[in-house]
């Protein structure tokens, strides 16, 4: 990436809780374009890592750049400007359960005045083709779906606003290992269709491999490792390796040991 600006940089970013260190100094830089997958054990500092970019959680310190502009430093306005461009698709699909399918799938749309509730029904049933399902399921109510279905939905919210940056949080969490495939396959087209950058935290491997070009791993708070998504488990990183393996004995072992 040398000599071109990442859609998404991090240097020196920290984070406390009391005295506890979340984030301890994470540098890293996502390519315009490209899946991102960050890796690491719970409390590893990958939530807050999101949270901080998202503007959720305000860092201690660091710098948070997109497009080579300060986050840290935008004002209001232009920091809700720069959301408008996000997407995300929360873990458990965090849809709202009053709301019918498609007015969860325009919410963002509708709430910022964007597209009026009769244009809303046929643009949310544009966009659950996109992820497989059908116009009709637009008037179930989320209660109604089953989860593979509700993490479509939550897919379908997340790239209706057409977003040149999408989160995935856990994307194939509680599904079985076929629908998870069918979700990472959806995830991989619909970034590419919209030519979007993409970054996944996950603990689930085969998933990193099929949805990232890139994976990174937080270690205590800090990134230990960044290489190809192919790779994981055979990066010859042994942290990286064990992680990815899932084994007791190694270094990330050892740790825990003491």
């Amino acid at each position: 990436m040398s000599g071109t600006t990442p859609k998404i940089r991090l240097r020196d970013l920290k984070k406390s809780f009391g005295g506890k260190v979340v984030l301890n100094g994470v540098d890293l830089d996502v390519a315009a374009g490209h899946s991102m997958v960050i890796l690491g054990g719970s409390g590893s500092g990958k939530s807050v890592t999101i949270k901080s970019i998202l503007g959720l959680i305000p860092p201690d310190s660091g710098t948070i750049e997109i497009d080579g502009r300060d986050v840290l430093a935008m004002g209001r306005q232009e920091r809700e400007e720069l959301n408008d461009r996000i997407g995300m698709l929360f873990q458990n699909a965090a849809l709202f359960d009053s709301l019918p399918v498609w007015e969860n799938v325009c919410f963002k749309l509708l709430a910022q005045k964007r597209i009026t509730r009769a244009r809303a029904r046929d643009k949310a049933a544009e966009v659950l083709a996109q992820v497989g399902l059908d116009g009709s399921v637009g008037d179930l109510s989320p209660g109604e779906l089953s989860g593979g279905m509700q993490k479509r939905v939550g897919l379908a919210r997340a790239i209706a606003a057409q977003p040149d940056i999408i989160f995935f949080d856990e994307p194939t969490t509680g599904l079985d290992p076929i629908m998870g495939a069918v979700i990472d396959g959806l995830i991989v087209d619909c970034v590419k269709r919209l030519g979007a950058t993409a970054v996944s935290i996950t603990h689930d491997m085969a998933s990193a491999r099929r949805i990232g070009d890139t994976a990174a791993m937080i270690h205590k708070g800090r990134i230990v490792w960044t290489g190809p998504a192919a790779t994981l488990g055979d990066t010859g990183n042994a942290m990286v390796d064990q992680f990815a393996r899932g084994e007791r004995e190694g270094p990330i072992g050892m740790e825990l040991r003491k």
